[in-house]
């Protein structure tokens, strides 16, 4: 299987999306307490993310189906 430019895209968009959901996860759980359990604020701040998570690869879906409809 070839991988041509758009597909390079697509993975690379992808990647960085999941990236930035690995770094909130991380930076979440520093910045609540680390090992122990998670506060109520930090739970809230999880949720947050998850959402947050969902609506930006519903927008990297949308942007991605458009740059492959203008070529």
């Amino acid at each position: 299987m070839e991988i041509d430019a758009e597909l390079r895209r697509q993975i690379t968009v992808s990647l960085l999306a999941a990236a930035a959901f690995i770094l909130g996860l991380v930076g979440i759980g520093l910045t609540f307490g680390g090992s122990a359990a998670l506060p109520e604020a930090g739970a809230i701040a999880l949720v947050a993310l998850l959402a947050g998570f969902v609506l930006l690869m519903a927008l990297v879906g949308a942007y991605l189906i458009r740059a492959n409809g203008d070529d």
